[in-house]
């Protein structure tokens, strides 16, 4: 398929344009084809790849706001020539009009299936992961420090209801106003229920599997240098960062050595899509190690209560989708986007939400300030960046308090389904449940928020009058050059145009896979490895042999190997992995023959090694007989 400089990526929007009129004849006859496609590949010439990853989705969004029922989609306006008496585009015109009326507005019965196309040609390229330039950067930054401003400015507010709330009131309101003091108030009733029997203190600390701003590598992050005092206050230092007490005793030559430096956290920037890269905070070791124990645990006290079990989730998005799917077939849900959603709850929000006495814990294990890429360190007014593995379930539980709180009736409550920044709610309470999150600092996508006509998304479904639309959207870049990453997501790319029967794009990427990894198996071969749907007719087979022990063909394929690295430390470092890793108990007696004798700790075996390190990214292709 080339390098991201050719014009491979038209080639292949042009095989789905193909596919789409074999299956759609009546509608988009062969000259509309060809229409179609000397205005793609005009387009293309003059714009680039940006027409792709830009302009089109551009169009995607604007056909999606219509669906919405928000604004009417206007062609002139988003670069495109119009039909005859019409504002819609030319350029798709054939779907569109099935869709939308003249005027650009939802038509009384719409066709889906026409949805489902124009959005697949629309958000191919969306989510390309195109290298970002110098000012994408620089715009990610600014946007992160104008938040940082933002919140800082929310800070008079806070103390004003701070100041209301502490006023006592007689009884508990059972159905609060609209008023932002009774919504709080209700909000600190509701996290104080879910946090009664939590001990933030019964944590299992673990190191996570992205980078430190301290710097450390992956096998040296079990000896510890520096703990702030911070997090020592509350989770002492031989309680949480040793294995043992006899751990500490071997290691009293170097305890006092521990500095109690507060290291700022680091923020990075990664590849995100084609609008630019995404901004992520690499926290300081010591607070990785306790953010991980009491971010799971928090996460397991959620999904477990029955306040918040069924409202509240962070493992399965499963109720979100079906939740969006729902709501565009009938309309009784819409579904919430937030924008800048885990920089914009403040640390002075979670004061006033959560419980007095877990504050100083939550406090206690976030950073206080982050260094910008640019080298200059700024203090953080937000309760923790993307990138802390408390984020996403103080972000969750922060909108699921104030939604809940503010819902008029039970009805409501139960129907408010959260997952991170991905929000469903009755539509009826939809116009308030915005109004309730920006007035607490918060801010709503309102371009992908859904709270009128049939369109819905969330948690990656999109849906349109209870049918699924969503597109197939490219991320991985494709290489000539033989990678891990680029085999596994291409293939995923290629069966899922098979499953929606487009068959000459999928034969097409098959074809520029086998010329660069060679066969490539299939899944009436039953192997354990990336598989396609089916071997064209035109494409080669895997070699294959009989294995005479397993009674069973074996097909010689590439397989995903993660390189294992081996690094040979100290034995109590070891044994704290393995406590952290494998959630064995320090203390793990086991009854033999009616006596309590101590547990051999099997630290290598089971199938894993405490020595044994595996760098993130670092996936190869292995040829293997399966």
């Amino acid at each position: 398929m080339g390098n991201v400089k050719s014009l491979d990526e038209i080639i292949l929007i042009r095989t789905l344009l193909n596919d789409v009129q074999r299956r759609n004849g009546t509608v988009f006859n062969s000259r509309a084809l060809r229409l179609t496609l000397q205005k793609l590949e005009s387009r293309a010439r003059a714009e680039g790849l940006g027409f792709l990853t830009k302009t089109l989705p551009k169009l995607g969004k604007a056909f999606d706001k219509a669906l919405a029922g928000d604004t009417s989609l206007n062609a002139i306006q988003l670069g495109f020539k119009p039909l005859v008496d019409s504002k819609l585009p030319r350029f798709l015109g054939e779907f569109i009009s099935l869709v939308l009326d003249s005027q650009g507005r939802l038509l009384p019965h719409p066709c889906a299936n026409c949805v489902r196309i124009v959005r697949e040609i629309c958000y191919l390229f969306y989510k390309y992961k195109l290298p970002y330039t110098s000012e994408q950067e620089q715009q990610v930054t600014s946007k992160f420090e104008k938040t940082e401003t933002d919140l800082s400015n929310l800070s008079t507010l806070f103390r004003e209801l701070e100041k209301a709330v502490a006023v006592n009131t007689p009884t508990r309101r059972r159905r609060p106003g609209v008023l932002q003091v009774d919504v709080l108030r209700e909000a600190r009733y509701l996290l104080q229920d879910l946090f009664a029997f939590f001990d933030p203190t019964d944590i299992r600390p673990r190191h996570g599997p992205g980078v430190v701003a301290t710097k450390q590598q992956l096998w040296g992050k079990y000896l510890w240098t520096n703990v702030s005092s911070r997090i020592t206050d509350m989770w002492p230092l031989d309680a949480y960062f040793y294995a043992s007490l006899t751990h500490v005793c071997d290691r009293l030559d170097t305890l006092a050595s521990i500095t109690t430096t507060d290291h700022s956290a680091k923020v990075i920037l990664v590849p995100k899509d084609s609008r630019g890269p995404r901004l992520i905070s690499c926290e300081p070791i010591d607070f990785q190690w306790i953010q991980q124990g009491l971010g799971r645990a928090v996460v397991q006290l959620v999904e477990r209560h029955p306040l918040t079990r069924d409202n509240v989730r962070f493992t399965d998005q499963e109720p979100n989708r079906m939740g969006a799917l729902a709501g565009s077939a009938n309309g009784r849900y819409a579904t919430l986007d937030l924008n800048e959603a885990s920089d914009r709850v403040s640390l002075d929000l979670v004061r006033l939400l959560f419980p007095d006495w877990l504050v100083p814990y939550l406090e206690a294990s976030r950073s206080h300030s982050t260094e910008l890429p640019d080298g200059r360190i700024i203090k953080l007014h937000k309760y923790a960046p993307m990138g802390s593995s408390l984020c996403f379930p103080i972000l969750a539980l922060t909108i699921w308090s104030i939604l809940t709180a503010s819902a008029p009736d039970a009805y409501t409550r139960e129907r408010i389904y959260v997952y991170g920044d991905d929000v469903i709610v009755p539509t009826a309470h939809a116009a308030n449940a915005i109004e309730q999150l920006e007035s607490f600092g918060l801010k709503v996508n309102r371009d992908k928020s859904c709270i009128s006509g049939f369109f819905r998304e969330s948690c990656g479904m999109d849906a349109f009058k209870g049918t699924d639309v969503t597109p197939v959207r490219l991320r991985t870049v494709w290489s000539s050059t033989p990678a891990a990453s680029v085999y596994t997501s291409w293939i995923a790319y290629a069966n899922s145009f098979y499953d929606r029967h487009y068959y000459s794009t999928y034969d097409y990427i098959v074809g520029e896979l086998n010329a660069v990894y060679g066969a490539i198996p299939d899944d009436s071969m039953f192997v354990t490895c990336p598989r396609l749907r089916v071997i064209p007719h035109d494409a080669r087979s895997p070699k294959r042999r009989w294995n005479k022990n397993l009674q069973k063909f074996e097909y010689r394929v590439f397989d995903v190997k993660s390189p294992s690295i081996t690094k040979d430390i100290d034995g109590w470092s070891m044994l704290l992995r393995y406590f952290a890793e494998t959630g064995a108990s320090v203390l793990d007696p086991t009854e033999v023959d009616n006596v309590q004798q101590p547990k051999v700790l099997d630290i290598q075996g089971s199938g894993f090694s405490a020595s044994q390190y595996t760098k993130r990214r670092t996936s190869i292709l292995v040829r293997r007989w399966r």
